[in-house]
């Protein structure tokens, strides 16, 4: 029981850290640490609540209107903490001429023309492909799409470089991530869509690799490891990656 307790602690450290939710949370470092393992469950739960808002706002308004809604909800839900990264990668890697300036660039809380335009195609792509969807797939997309996307994120905190000397990422690139634990969550996730359309998820799967793999080249050639800017890149372009899979494999 107290290790049940214990891991409850630590997901909602998890959530605590990736959402907005109202959820309080102990911090230490050794918790902050364990909290990759749950990234994926937290993505199922955010996209779990932005599906219910998709299933709501699809009775009423055009599938179009209907995802631009959930998605707001799923920003709202995170408080844009990866699309937000995203950008800071975007401006970084877009108007960085060495790693030292694009590092300085990333941590500047000011949004640029690169970032603006990143986000900006990124939630087009996003909301496009979700909208093209037949209704039934959007929920599970979604799900997929978020944990799998997470999943990623773990990825490359367990087998990339930190670059920051502090910070609230510290802890958790100090860890092992939970991979295994990670992996196993977002399998799951993926499990639903992959039962009702196996050939969506696993053209799917093959958007995620290409998406996660950009990114991750872009960054770690430009900077030689990642920053917590660099994980919600991977997620996003994971997650963008994922929608245009599934969408090439439902066509």
């Amino acid at each position: 029981m107290k290790r049940l307790a214990e891991e409850w602690s630590i997901f909602l450290l998890a959530v605590q850290f990736m959402t907005r939710l109202p959820v309080r949370a102990e911090w230490s470092d050794a918790r902050m640490a364990a909290t990759p393992r749950w990234y994926p469950a937290v993505g199922i739960l955010v996209s779990g609540v932005a599906a219910i808002a998709y299933a709501a706002a699809a009775l009423v308004f055009p599938p179009l209107l209907a995802v631009l809604l959930s998605t707001g909800v799923g920003v709202l839900l995170t408080g844009a903490l990866h699309e937000d990264g995203f950008a800071d990668c975007c401006d970084g890697l877009g108007g960085g001429a060495s790693p030292e300036r694009a590092l300085e660039i990333m941590r500047d809380s000011r949004l640029g023309a690169y970032g603006a335009l990143g986000i900006g195609l990124l939630l087009a792509l996003k909301v496009a492909s979700l909208a093209a969807f037949p209704a039934w797939v959007v929920p599970l997309a979604l799900i997929a799409g978020h944990a799998l996307s997470r999943g990623g994120a773990v990825l490359v905190i367990a087998t990339s470089r930190y670059l920051r000397s502090q910070g609230a990422g510290k802890p958790v690139a100090e860890s092992d991530a939970g991979l295994p634990a990670a992996l196993i969550t977002s399998g799951l996730a993926l499990l639903p869509l992959a039962i009702w359309a196996p050939w969506a998820a696993f053209a799917g799967l093959l958007g995620l690799a290409i998406g996660h793999v950009a990114m991750r080249r872009a960054f770690e050639r430009r900077l030689g490891g990642y920053t917590g800017d660099c994980l919600g890149a991977v997620q996003q372009t994971g997650e963008t990656g994922f929608y245009l899979g599934c969408l090439a494999g439902l066509a």
